[in-house]
């Protein structure tokens, strides 16, 4: 039985990874949180990777409050950057598939049409920064780690735009929320599910090491919550207003819709419309 280590098992997308492993019996799964494994440590991770025998990592840990990454550089560097290489190094060094998960934010966001893999890297702050760091660490030591980069990522897990939408339409007559970003949500649900989707797939290395998922369709997010509200019959009022009336610690790029297509082909995966898994999670909450 091949065994698949998870680590960042408290977030949105590892706590996803938890809710499907029952339906793949074949694989064992080990699940770790930061306090069970601080991936940070080179010698810990080793440590771990000589107890147990693990055929695939998929690390879904990083540091993701955008904003906060501005004043705390280090910390988003250690854990997006300086852990990911910790553990590329210790999966080549004991025959161990590499999965790691990125994000949109490596791009600066001027595209006008959905962003492919191979295009230039730029991130506009440092949580991009850190996570473009990671990848590249990630390559450079262990050249077969596969990366996914993801957007906008929401989950009936933890914290994301979703839950506080819901919140905030029950608290408040109307709420602002920014329409001149443009992108497509992630359900990370749908991530799981490809990513699983990956590791069953008799996997032979691909020609490419990075692919993007999303689920399909181009919003912003004002549109994001006006679908909350419809679909939730909420009456609280959505106002559409331009990211300079909302302004953040970081920048945040105004276009991140990724070219899904490398990922479908390679992989066969076919996903899911945005609306169709806002419905699903929506359910669960």
């Amino acid at each position: 039985m091949s065994t698949i280590l998870v680590t960042g098992a408290g977030g949105q997308l590892g706590q996803e990874m938890k809710a499907i492993a029952a339906a793949y019996p074949q694989y064992d799964f080990l699940f770790v949180t930061k306090n069970e494994l601080a991936i940070d440590d080179f010698n810990e991770v080793k440590n771990y990777f000589s107890q147990h025998k693990i055929d695939w990592c998929v690390n879904c840990a990083a540091y993701t409050a955008v904003d906060k990454a501005e004043s705390e550089i280090d910390k988003a560097y250690l854990i997006n950057a300086d852990a990911v290489a910790n553990l590329a190094v210790v999966c080549k060094e004991y025959g161990t598939k590499f999965i790691h998960i990125s994000t949109d934010y490596v791009f600066n966001g001027t595209n006008t049409t959905p962003i492919k893999e191979d295009q230039l890297t730029d991130p506009i702050g440092v949580y991009g920064a850190s996570k473009l760091k990671g990848e590249q660490l990630a390559l450079k030591n262990n050249p077969d780690s596969i990366i996914i980069r993801t957007s906008w990522v929401y989950s009936s897990f933890g914290n994301n735009f979703v839950k506080t939408m819901l919140r905030l339409m029950k608290e408040r007559e109307s709420i602002n929320v920014v329409n001149d970003q443009q992108g497509c949500p992630t359900y990370a649900a749908d991530l799981a599910s490809a990513i699983m989707q990956i590791i069953n797939s008799n996997f032979q290395l691909p020609t490419s090491n990075i692919y993007n998922y999303s689920n399909s369709g181009i919003i912003n997010w004002y549109e994001f919550a006006t679908a909350i509200k419809e679909l939730t019959g909420s009456n609280c009022i959505v106002n559409p207003i331009p990211t300079s009336q909302y302004p953040t610690p970081a920048k945040r790029p105004q276009y991140s819709v990724l070219d899904t297509s490398a990922i479908q082909q390679t992989f066969n995966i076919s996903i899911p419309f945005w609306k169709d898994s806002l419905k699903k999670c929506l359910s669960l909450l």
